[in-house]
């Protein structure tokens, strides 16, 4: 779930279009095990600080297409968080799985 400093940024028209960019250009592979990729993630990771610049934000070589496990073990969230009911949506927010 993304921090609230981070919240607008993931809701801006700039990240959605960059994120959707990027993992269409990785053809939605998890780059680390070639499992579907949903998450595009930040190689350095965003914070207070740098949240406002783009070469860290919305730069293509700061990202990587990641599949839920693969994040999470990036993150040392050694727990299973989704379900066959829940997933995570582009944003990263925890919903009820489409059926």
């Amino acid at each position: 779930m993304s921090k609230e400093y981070a919240k607008s940024f993931y809701q801006s028209k700039e990240w959605i279009k960059c994120r959707k960019g990027y993992i269409k250009s990785k053809y939605c592979i998890c780059e680390r095990c070639g499992r579907s990729a949903t998450i595009v993630h930040h190689k350095k990771f965003i914070n207070p600080r740098n949240i406002n610049n783009p070469e860290i934000t919305l730069n293509w070589d700061n990202l990587e297409a990641l599949c839920i496990e693969c994040h999470n073990k990036i993150h040392n969230r050694n727990h299973q968080v989704t379900t066959k009911e829940t997933i995570f949506d582009e944003n990263g927010n925890l919903i009820k799985s489409p059926q």
